[in-house]
């Protein structure tokens, strides 16, 4: 290459081979003698402009990989420890050229890296000079090859929606380069990005999983209290019914399920009236209940003698409330439910008022937040 840039490769290896099937991972089944991801070493060795070849394996595949560099004599190579997924993975072998990692100390970094499959050998210098070229002028490369196959989109019924115009489209294959501050940037970001979103998903599951309902003992409190509980014990672990006489102290919502509770339902007999939840929320706030936010929603009930709403919600303070409570990571929302008579009426009414429980629940929406929710 004129001007040849520092080039180095990292070869993701961490695969299990499941696609495959059998026990071996397919990067050490045997081609021609000898492991697959030796012959792909050779057609990277071969390519005297690589500087360094970086090959990511699973942690218990370490010593094996070991053993075939030494047996087979490869050259430039450095190992590195994968992660659980192959993106992950691809980062740790990125990671070599920044900072000392656990086999080894740092790599030079390159200007470009070139990205291949550790399972696929028959790469050649050619094509690594051609992605190679194009990183450095664009930023990124990568092989492609036009569409032998028809690809097809299928409707939710399982019917062919639509398919491609080939002549339109390419398939991306190995290998890809890239600008080495590129990539190494975007690998950063994404994957710490996913991991926010994974590990915000997973807490918000788990704080979802206990819920305190939360009622006076006149009747049509009681009642619904009652409906309610049926309702969401199919759909959260944890439900408990209490008296809000048991809740009167900072004692007593420390003790709900141990601490655990971040989510509680207060019923408010009369439509107006947010007294009940008000007086839960001063408690929460004393408590300091944790670093997650707290979720109240603050249920009102409708009274009609008939099968319809008695008009417009009367419900007054919602907002204000939740705003005050938002300063104590508390979110509150309001649920007005149709209360009447009609048994049938009532029981499609409760189920609509835990489907909106469940949602804001383990949503925790802010920006619902002091809305008047119908059921």
């Amino acid at each position: 290459m004129e001007e040849t840039p520092r080039v180095a490769a990292v070869l993701p290896a961490g695969g299990t081979g499941e696609r495959l099937g059998g026990c071996t991972p397919k990067q050490y089944c045997p081609l021609l003698g000898r492991p697959l991801i030796s012959c792909t070493l050779e057609a990277f060795e071969r390519v005297g402009w690589i500087a360094d070849i970086v090959v990511v394996v699973a942690p218990e595949s370490v010593s094996l990989m070991k053993d075939i560099i030494h047996k087979y004599g490869h050259q430039r190579v450095t190992l590195v420890e994968g992660a659980e997924t192959r993106h992950r993975s691809i980062l740790n072998g990125l990671r070599v050229f920044v900072e000392d990692h656990s086999l080894g100390p740092a790599v030079q970094k390159p200007e470009v890296v070139i990205i291949h499959d550790a399972v696929r050998p028959f790469v050649e210098e050619d094509t690594l000079l051609q992605v190679t070229r194009s990183a450095r002028q664009h930023g990124a490369a990568g092989a492609v090859r036009p569409l032998v196959s028809t690809v097809i989109a299928s409707s939710s019924d399982g019917c062919l929606d639509h398919s491609l115009e080939r002549a339109k489209h390419r398939a991306s294959e190995m290998p890809q380069a890239f600008l080495f501050d590129v990539i190494y940037k975007a690998y950063l970001q994404v994957t710490y990005k996913r991991d926010l979103y994974a590990a915000e998903s997973i807490i918000k599951e788990r704080i979802s999983q206990h819920l305190c309902i939360i009622t006076n003992m006149k009747e049509e409190a009681v009642q619904i209290g009652f409906l309610l509980h049926e309702n969401l014990k199919p759909h959260i672990k944890h439900v408990k019914a209490l008296s809000s006489s048991m809740c009167r102290t900072l004692h007593d919502v420390q003790s709900i399920f141990q601490g655990q509770c971040y989510n509680y339902v207060c019923i408010n007999v009369k439509d107006s009236d947010v007294e009940e939840s008000r007086k839960l929320i001063d408690l929460l706030q004393t408590a300091n209940v944790g670093t997650y936010p707290s979720v109240v929603v603050s249920v009102h009930l409708d009274v009609a003698e008939q099968c319809s709403s008695s008009g417009t919600p009367r419900v007054t303070g919602i907002r204000e409330l939740a705003r005050e409570a938002r300063k104590h990571n508390i979110l509150l929302y309001g649920l007005l439910i149709n209360f009447c008579k009609d048994e049938s009426q009532l029981q499609a009414s409760g189920q609509e008022a835990s489907a909106i429980i469940c949602a804001v629940t383990k949503d925790r929406n802010p920006a619902l937040a002091g809305q008047l929710m119908v059921a």
